[in-house]
C-alpha cells in the first residue's frame, strides 16, 4: 500500500519506500546534517560493568554539566555570529558539536544502549557516535527566534528521553528494562537498544538545532532509525496507507467527534476483559486460543488501534465500530491463532508488565505527537510525516502489546521504533 507523502512537513522528512506491501515514508531526499551512527551491533554486555553502571558514569555526568554550561554559553555567541553574518564561526561550531557528540556517548553508555567506557573528549569513533556536518548559513529570522521555534522539538525530545543531558522520557524506561535483562543474560535487547539510540538521535537534532549548529529542523521520522535498527516478522503487523491530509473543522472537534468511539470502546472492553480471561482457560486447558475467541479479542486490538490513530491524528477518516481489518487507513494485519506455551500463558499478565511499561512511555510521546499535530494540521490542512510516522510505530507496540496480554498472539511485542526495516532472527525485546 503506497502513501503520498510529497510536501514539506513539521518534523522535516526521511526518505523512504514500500516494503512488502507495508508502508512508504517520508520522500525528503536531503541528508541530515546531524545523524547518529551505530559503529558496532555488539549487544554483549559485562554484568559487573551494568550492575554499577551508575556509579561508572559520575565522572561523566559531571564534566557533562560543566561542558554543558561552556556549551550554552558559546551557543550565544553563535547566536549573535548568525544575527550579524548569518553563519556560525567554524571554531564556535566545533566546540559545541564536541559537547553535542560527547553527551551522546555519554548517554549511549548511561542507557546501555553501548558497552565501552567513552572517553572525555568527544572525539568520533564511539560506538553509538554521532556525524555532524561543517557550518552551513542560516537565516538571521529562524536565528532570532530559535529558542521559540526549536520549543515543540525539545518537548518531544523531552518525551523520548534523548535531550542534551536529560536523560529521562522512553529512553530511561528503555534502559531500565534493559538493566535487568543484561544482568540476567549477559547481552542488551535489540528493540529496546534500538529505541534508545532512536531518542539520542532525536535529542541531538533538537540540542544541534537549538545551538544553531543547523538550521535544519529535526525530524521524528522512524525512517531515521533504520540504518541501525530491525523489525522482524510479527504476527501483529501495522500498515499505513494514509495521505496526510486534514480536514481543518475535523481536526478543531476531533475529540468532541470521537465521544461515541470513547463509548462504544469502553463497553467493548468489558466484554474483552471477560473474553480474554475465557481465553486463558482455554489455552491453559489445550494449548490454543478458540478460534471464535481470536477473532472477537483481534477484532477489538484491531479497533483501539483505529480509535487511538483517529483521536491522535495519526489517521484521518473517522472509523468505522466494527475492528474490521481493511477498514481504515491505519491498521493491522494479524495472523491466524497458533498454539502457545501453557507456561507463558499461565503468567502472562506478569510477563506482560515490563511491555505495558514501555507501551505507556510511548503513550506520553504519542500525546505530544497529538497535541503538536493537532496545531500543525489547523494550521496546514495536513499532518507531518514525521509526526504521523512517529506515532504511528507508537501504536504499532501498544497493539502488539495489547495482542500479548489478550493471547491474541504468543509473540512478545517488539520494542524498534521502525515501520519497516531487516529482517531481525526475532530477537523479542
Amino acid at each position: 500500500m503506497e502513501q503520498r507523502c510529497q510536501t514539506p512537513c513539521l518534523l522535516a522528512s526521511f526518505p523512504g519506500a514500500v516494503q512488502n506491501g507495508h508502508v512508504i515514508v517520508a520522500s525528503d531526499e536531503k541528508r541530515r546534517p546531524i545523524r547518529i551512527v551505530v559503529r558496532d551491533d555488539d549487544l554483549s554486555r559485562s554484568r559487573l560493568t551494568v550492575f554499577f553502571r551508575l556509579l561508572l558514569a559520575i565522572p561523566h555526568l559531571v564534566w557533562l554539566i560543566l561542558w554543558g554550561i561552556a556549551a550554552f554559553t558559546v551557543s550565544f555567541a553563535n547566536w549573535l555570529a548568525v544575527l550579524i553574518e548569518a553563519k556560525v564561526p567554524s571554531s564556535l561550531h566545533n566546540f559545541v558539536a564536541g559537547y553535542l557528540r560527547y553527551a551522546t556517548h555519554v548517554g549511549a553508555y548511561l542507557l546501555l544502549a553501548a558497552s565501552p567506557y567513552p572517553g572525555f573528549r568527544g572525539r568520533p569513533g564511539y560506538p553509538v557516535d554521532l556525524e555532524i556536518d561543517p557550518p552551513e548559513r542560516q537565516g538571521r529570522w529562524g536565528g532570532f527566534f530559535r529558542l521559540i521555534l526549536a520549543f515543540p522539538a525539545l518537548l518531544l525530545a523531552e518525551a523520548l528521553g534523548g535531550g542534551g543531558s536529560d536523560y529521562g522520557g522512553v529512553a530511561a524506561v528503555a534502559a531500565f528494562l534493559a538493566w535487568f535483562f543484561c544482568l540476567a543474560l549477559g547481552r542488551a535487547p535489540r528493540g529496546l537498544r534500538d529505541v534508545t539510540v532512536y531518542a539520542l538521535d532525536y535529542g541531538a537534532q533538537a540540542a544541534g538545532y537549538l545551538l544553531l549548529l543547523t538550521p535544519q529542523y529535526p525530524s521524528s521520522d522512524p525512517a531515521l532509525a533504520e540504518s541501525f535498527s530491525e523489525l522482524p516478522e510479527h504476527p501483529v503487523r501495522i500498515v499505513v496507507d494514509d495521505d496526510l491530509e486534514r480536514s481543518r473543522l475535523t481536526v478543531l472537534f476531533r475529540l468532541l467527534l470521537s465521544i461515541p468511539h470513547f463509548v462504544w470502546l469502553f463497553l467493548w472492553t468489558v466484554v474483552a476483559v471477560l473474553a480474554a480471561i475465557a481465553a486463558w482457560f482455554a489455552a491453559l486447558v489445550s494449548g490454543t486460543v478458540p478460534e471464535p475467541l481470536h477473532r472477537f479479542l483481534a477484532a477489538y486490538v484491531r479497533y483501539t488501534t483505529h480509535v487511538t490513530a483517529y483521536v491522535s491524528l495519526v489517521g484521518r477518516r473517522f472509523p468505522g465500530f466494527t475492528g474490521r481489518a481493511g477498514s481504515y487507513e491505519i491498521d493491522l494485519e494479524i495472523a491466524p491463532r497458533g498454539r502457545q506455551n501453557r507456561w507463558t500463558v499461565l503468567f502472562r499478565l506478569f510477563l506482560a508488565l515490563p511491555a505495558l511499561i514501555v507501551s505507556s512511555a510511548l503513550d506520553g510521546v504519542l500525546v505530544v505527537v497529538a497535541v503538536f499535530g493537532w496545531f500543525y494540521a489547523l494550521v496546514m490542512g495536513r499532518t507531518s510525516d514525521g509526526l504521523r510516522n512517529l506515532g504511528a510505530a507508537c501504536i504499532r507496540y501498544s497493539a502488539q502489546t495489547h495482542a500479548y496480554l489478550l493471547l491474541v498472539t504468543a509473540r512478545y511485542p517488539y520494542a524498534a521504533p521502525v515501520l519497516r526495516g531487516k529482517p531481525a532472527a526475532g530477537d523479542a525485546s
